[in-house]
């Protein structure tokens, strides 16, 4: 026999209903986490054994009948003549666009925020924003049509005033300078978004009382603007911090070549040649586990280091 419902669960029922459209639109979303990222969670045990294809005619392989190993492919991982390597770049490329591209959204969403000239503002913004929406396909080629060696738009500035042509994609000591700019100049305008979102949030009172009181534009900025938007900065750090092992597989898989493998190899394009190419599907599902553990170990140390000396936190 079922309970009666309560009170408190007629009025849980009525504002279920009341916001229905919204719980509505929720359905795609939920349904594309559930289906591509927490079911797909059970094929992650072949990283835990030498995963062969299913045979239907012997009924063996498949995620359930190939062998376990226990962490056979972790210990592999881990002392192959790579792992430092590997992680020595993804880290590089991650904490390299870390510490650029958010100041650098910060700096643009500030500068947009604080100009008077609302058409040039609109302009900028919108040219800021375009190559985002642009693959990396399509990056490439605006990146060969301005670093190539031969007749390349940065090459032809150098030789032009009597420098010796770069081949900026080869060269291993630039080719991470190029994948980090780029990078920062990709999602600088997207990521300012965010930061515009918190900068128009600000009272308007606060700049209005530090004028009155003598402040100029860049004591209202230091004061009153990079204070009033710290909590955005933190919670979009964090979670960036989450991602640090994330390097950008697109980016890199499109611009690196044999010859910057050791200065431009990361863990996802090692995964891929090992998972796709070489078929050692166990190895690159323990791979990527482990990426996300320490994904997972790092936004949560963050997140406990920030509540500690602030408070703001994304939980």
């Amino acid at each position: 026999m079922s309970k009666p419902l309560k009170a408190q669960d007629y009025r849980v029922l009525r504002e279920i209903k009341r916001h229905s459209s919204i719980y509505f639109l929720l359905i795609l979303p939920v349904a594309y986490f559930i289906i591509f990222r927490y079911f797909t969670i059970w094929n992650g045990q072949i990283a835990f054994r030498d995963f062969l294809p299913y045979d239907e005619w012997t009924g063996e392989g498949g995620v359930t009948g190939s062998k376990w190993v226990g962490l056979k492919h972790f210990v592999t991982f881990v002392s192959s003549y790579y792992f430092w390597e590997l992680i020595r770049n993804t880290l590089l490329y991650s904490f390299g666009k870390l510490l650029i591209s958010i100041p650098a959204s910060i700096i643009l969403a500030v500068v947009l925020f604080e100009t008077t000239r609302r058409s040039l503002a609109k302009v900028v913004q919108t040219l800021a924003y375009l190559p985002h929406f642009l693959s990396w396909v399509i990056m490439y080629g605006i990146l060969l049509v301005l670093l190539a060696p031969g007749d390349g738009v940065f090459n032809d500035v150098i030789k032009f005033f009597g420098g010796e042509s770069v081949n900026f994609l080869t060269d291993v000591k630039k080719f991470p300078f190029v994948v980090i700019l780029s990078e920062t100049w990709k999602e600088m305008g997207w990521g300012a978004i965010i930061f515009i979102a918190a900068l128009i949030g600000i009272p308007p009172e606060l700049y209005e009382a530090a004028m009155v009181e003598g402040a100029n534009a860049p004591q209202r900025v230091w004061y009153i603007t990079l204070p009033s938007i710290r909590p955005v900065i933190v919670t979009v750090l964090l979670l960036r911090l989450g991602t640090i092992l994330d390097a950008g597989f697109n980016q890199i898989f499109m611009l690196y070549s044999p010859g910057v493998y050791r200065i431009g190899d990361i863990i996802d394009t090692w995964v891929y040649r090992q998972g796709l190419l070489n078929f050692e599907f166990g190895l690159a599902a323990a791979a990527g586990i482990f990426k996300g553990t320490i994904g997972l170990i790092t936004i949560m140390f963050s997140n406990w280091l920030v509540r500690k000396f602030s408070d703001s936190s994304v939980f």
